[in-house]
């Protein structure tokens, strides 16, 4: 299922909580309201403003950052990465 990035996490959908969410983070990429390599929210924000735990939160990341679109620097946060020229997937 395809989300939005205005899209909000629905308890009751078919879909577990942090697909949802890595759906409507993925689209809010996309939707260029962060930059490449400008950090994303931190967990603490996305679970408060979702209303989901930071470990769900967390896996949602953590399927972004497999695909490509995010990366992580240790200590400082989690990044957009830098999409490469045709659209390519990014590599981290």
């Amino acid at each position: 299922m395809e989300y939005g990035p205005d899209d909000q996490v629905e308890r009751d959908a078919p879909e577990p909580p942090f697909q949802q969410l890595a759906g409507i983070l993925r689209a809010r990429v996309k939707r260029g309201d962060w930059k490449p390599n400008r950090a994303i929210p931190g967990e603490n924000v996305l679970a408060g403003e979702y209303g989901l735990s930071r470990p769900t939160v967390r896996r949602a990341i953590a399927a972004l950052a497999e695909e490509g679109l995010v990366y992580a620097v240790s200590g400082r946060g989690t990044y957009v990465a830098e999409r490469k020229q045709g659209g390519a997937t990014p590599s981290a």
